[in-house]
Parts: C-alpha cells; sequence; structure tokens
C-alpha cells in the first residue's frame, strides 16, 4: 500500500491513496478491526479520513494505519438493500447507445450484477457504488441539468448512484425509484453507506 498521511486538525489524519481499490481496501481492513481511540472512517475516491478522540494521538493512528494489512477483495458484507427501479430515465437511449446495447439490455445489466457504496458525497446520502457490469460505464453528460429528481438513478464512469433530493447533476438518468435514500428521521439518515451492498430490481410500471 502506497499512502501519504496528512495529518488533519487536533483529530483526524488524511490517507492519501492512489486508487479507489486501495480506499476500499484499507476502509474494510480498519472498519473489520477498527483501532483503539477511532471514531469515524470516511472514504472518498482517493482518500480516507480517520478521525479519532483522544487520548489517542496522531501518531497512533498514523502507525494502525501503516500496519494494517488491506485484502485483495471486498470482504463480504451482511448488509443488502434491493431498490426497485422503473427503466425510463431521459438519458436512457444515450447510454444504450454509447453501450451498444439495447434499452432492454441496460436495464439487466444494471439489475442483474450487485452493487456496494464504496463512498459518500456530493449531497447528504448520494452514494456512489461500485461493482456493476463493466459495460454500463459511460460518461457524465456533457451539460449538466439544473434540476434532477429526487430519485433519479444514474450512470457516470464506473459508478451508478440514486439522486436523495432533487439537485443539479451531471449524470446519466437511466430511471427513478421510489425508495427514500436519505431520511434524516432515521436512524441512520443514509440508507447508502460504505459497504453496503445494493441490488437493484426492475420495477413495473
Amino acid at each position: 500500500m502506497n499512502a501519504r498521511l496528512h495529518r488533519c486538525g487536533e483529530h483526524a489524519v488524511l490517507v492519501e491513496l492512489g486508487r479507489l481499490e486501495e480506499v476500499v481496501a484499507l476502509y474494510d481492513a480498519l472498519a473489520a478491526d477498527t483501532p483503539p481511540g477511532i471514531v469515524d472512517l470516511v472514504p472518498a475516491a482517493r482518500t480516507l479520513l480517520v478521525r479519532f478522540e483522544p487520548p489517542t494521538r496522531h501518531a497512533e493512528v498514523e502507525s494502525a494505519v501503516l500496519a494494517a494489512r488491506p485484502a485483495g477483495g471486498r470482504r463480504v458484507t451482511t448488509e443488502e438493500v434491493v431498490i426497485p427501479v422503473l427503466y425510463d430515465g431521459d438519458d436512457l437511449a444515450d447510454v444504450a447507445r454509447l453501450t451498444g446495447l439495447t434499452e432492454r439490455e441496460v436495464a439487466a445489466a444494471h439489475t442483474q450484477t450487485p452493487w456496494t457504496v464504496a463512498f459518500c458525497g456530493f449531497a447528504p446520502g448520494f452514494g456512489y457504488m461500485i461493482g456493476g457490469d463493466p459495460r454500463l460505464a459511460v460518461p457524465r453528460r456533457t451539460e449538466s441539468r439544473v434540476r434532477v429528481p429526487t430519485g433519479a438513478v444514474a450512470l457516470a464512469g464506473e459508478f451508478s448512484g440514486v439522486y436523495p433530493r432533487e439537485s443539479p447533476g451531471g449524470w446519466q438518468l437511466i430511471g427513478r425509484t421510489e425508495t427514500v435514500v436519505w431520511d434524516i428521521a432515521a436512524d441512520p439518515p443514509a440508507l447508502l453507506r460504505p459497504g453496503v451492498r445494493v441490488r437493484f430490481a426492475e420495477a413495473l410500471p
């Protein structure tokens, strides 16, 4: 593991890594066997923020991170959610053209392979999901939309995501779901959290 460590304030260490796969592996290793004093792990595309509480110190956390032995693959998770999707998104035809699939084949590819939340960002409750069918890797739209509706299911690069609320966005919209992925009154508020496995299921109109 080739990592650069940066001290962030009094109670955090930012671990900078080269690839998303390394972030996922390190997150899994630390989440499975969390060193004493560490209270939160916040993964991103190329970094992992490790938060800790006193009396733990920066040096102890840095040593624990460097001593971690990330596995080659993602650990098996017992938490799985199923999200029904109506595949009628505004960009479905464009995704079909970009991938060389039919619209029906895009929906089938999206549902037949499980996804896993790698990290969250952009908006509260927005999970960046990886591990899907590699044929679905498509670029972002050339122009972002001013408004993407709540529950829009989308693709961009290697990721799939569900918009937790109406917002601007530039991902390719392939469908929509009524599943609530962010509810401030829920515990936890985010349905899609790092490590959660997601299976999409086609819903009837």
